[in-house]
């Protein structure tokens, strides 16, 4: 199993960053949980505006709380919104119900954590986390 270090998590952000620039979308905050919501690295570009690195984070801790996308997460939320909102409070995170936060796997399909990103829209913030796991060698789990 491959293990979310500070080189490998600094790739997928740097990686996310690179793709943000290419598309020429708003400036991101990407951040890198391991499985278990710890903050592996983190990054704010110049002229992200000052919540984004929670956001990013609570993406991120929010797609490995409840083993989905923050995509799905949305999409929960306008089947269960009471429950959705619930989260919010015993999340060491938060929880934000919007694309963004995606979970990563390894080749054999194990969860080695989730990476947040934030500051365009929201299938743009995805967009950017997707290239950035893909440049790492990794994957997303749908």
């Amino acid at each position: 199993m491959v293990r979310i270090t500070l080189e490998l998590a600094s790739k997928i952000v740097t990686a996310t960053l690179k793709r943000r620039v290419e598309l020429g979308f708003k400036p991101l905050c990407v951040a890198v949980l391991d499985p278990g919501g710890h903050l592996v690295a983190m990054q704010r570009e110049d002229g992200a505006s000052t919540l984004r690195p929670q956001i990013a984070m609570a993406k991120a801790g929010g797609a490995l709380a409840l083993g989905i996308s923050s995509r799905k997460i949305a999409e929960m939320a306008s089947e269960r919104p009471t429950f959705i909102a619930s989260l919010g409070p015993i999340s060491p995170h938060g929880v934000v119900p919007a694309a963004g936060g995606v979970l990563i796997v390894d080749a054999a399909g194990q969860l080695i954590g989730a990476v947040g990103a934030t500051g365009d829209t929201s299938d743009n913030d995805e967009a950017c986390a997707l290239a950035g796991i893909a440049v790492a060698g990794l994957s997303a789990l749908d």
